[in-house]
């Protein structure tokens, strides 16, 4: 089957596909921007256990592939009464091991403020929380504006693994297994679906160049 055959039969299928995967992508990285964010403070905070507790987290889910996790969830979660929507636990899977990344990052864009900063902070009466706030996390999530890209082109390859659930509707990956389950695809369903990955990384890609170069913070 052509390329054109393909797109004439399933266009608005791969449409449908593309644009769930848009949707799963933005779900997981807002959830993954929020729990790595808890995180990152968890892993800051003057409370020792915390610290420990926020380490433990980024270590475990950093090392955790995300077949296992979507199996964990998927297959032996109602072994103990849990059930759970196939969307919720892809959801899951995708927010909870990008989240470590994030936490990584945001650590990282933090080795780039000036312990002056802090000191004067505490110099002026700020609480944790509020150096926290207002110092902090905005500098480091503007000097962590490529890396934080780059987690959102990952994101959003790690929905496919929506593919390997029943779920409906598809994603870009799920698309391809149900058009060579009914037609001779072939490769050529293979390079729509990838066609369109590669396009929505481009166009990520130069939406993370134009805001780094907007907020970035000249030293």
């Amino acid at each position: 089957m052509s390329i054109s055959a393909l797109l004439d039969k399933y266009g608005s299928l791969y449409l449908q596909a593309m644009l769930t995967t848009w949707r799963l992508t933005v779900l997981s990285f807002a959830g993954a921007m929020a729990v790595g964010l808890a995180v990152t403070v968890i892993r800051v905070c003057p409370i020792r256990p915390l610290r420990y507790l926020g380490d433990f987290y980024v270590q475990v889910f950093r090392n955790i592939p995300g077949a296992a996790m979507l199996i964990l969830l998927v297959y032996a979660l109602p072994y103990l009464k849990l059930n759970f929507p196939y969307e919720t636990c892809v959801l899951t899977a995708t927010v909870m091991i990008p989240s470590a990344f994030c936490s990584e990052h945001l650590m990282s864009g933090m080795n780039t403020i000036a312990p002056g900063q802090i000191e004067a902070a505490r110099a002026l009466g700020f609480s944790f929380f509020q150096t926290i706030r207002r110092i902090v996390i905005p500098q480091a999530l503007r000097s962590a504006v490529l890396p934080l890209t780059n987690l959102l082109v990952a994101t959003m390859l790690t929905t496919s693994l929506a593919s390997q659930v029943p779920m409906r509707p598809r994603d870009l990956t799920g698309i391809v297994s149900y058009i060579n389950t009914r037609d001779v695809g072939g490769v050529l369903a293979f390079a729509i679906s990838a066609a369109l990955y590669c396009l929505t990384a481009l166009l990520l890609g130069r939406l993370g160049n134009w805001i780094d170069r907007k907020v970035r913070i000249l030293r």
